[in-house]
């Protein structure tokens, strides 16, 4: 390896301009194993300088499986569809949504709020899983790519009235002022 040029520890970011976006999760003598998020585990040699580091890790001598499995799940949460438990504010557990029309002949609608913020829910990751495809596609240009964006963060805004249900703040909805 050259002397101007880092060596990248793991958990390092990088973008491939083949692969996509991953992270280095082992070293070896003349390569990394990089982890891309489309196409899995794959060696690239230590002296390639064509992908772009997204955000540089000091490499170490010594790692441990713990700061592998750190690094692992860092990149999982930014870039997955898998999500972490989301908890209701405590004082609507148990509670109910009445929705009642305008009309007498017609009859109100009960939903047990668990079951509507679980939906809610559901809409974020849905959400955030199309953000991440939009943003990752080989096919639509960086002008389509931001209108899209711009969609999907006004959509953000119109959600932020069911931030009242969360019990944390920071799985709050955030419109275009805050993002």
């Amino acid at each position: 390896m050259s002397e101007d040029k880092k060596l990248l520890g793991i958990g390092s970011r990088v973008s491939h301009p083949v692969h996509g976006k991953g992270v280095i999760v082992r070293i070896h003598k003349v390569a990394y194993e990089v982890s891309f998020i489309d196409h899995g585990l794959k060696m690239v040699g230590k002296e390639y300088d064509g992908w772009e580091v997204i955000e540089a890790i000091e490499a170490e001598r010594d790692v441990s499986f713990n700061e592998l499995e750190k690094a692992l799940v860092k990149v999982l949460r930014a870039h997955s569809d898998i999500a972490e438990p989301v908890k209701i504010g405590d004082k609507w557990q148990d509670g109910t949504i009445e929705i009642k029309p305008y009309t007498s002949d017609l009859k109100s609608k009960e939903i047990p709020i668990d079951v509507f913020f679980k939906k809610i829910i559901m809409v974020r990751e849905r959400l955030r899983v199309l953000e991440q495809r939009i943003n990752n596609s080989d096919s639509l240009s960086n002008e389509e790519k931001l209108n899209m964006q711009q969609y999907i963060t006004r959509i953000y805004g119109s959600l932020t009235t069911f931030n009242v249900l969360f019990r944390d703040k920071k799985d709050h909805f955030v419109g275009e002022r805050a993002r």
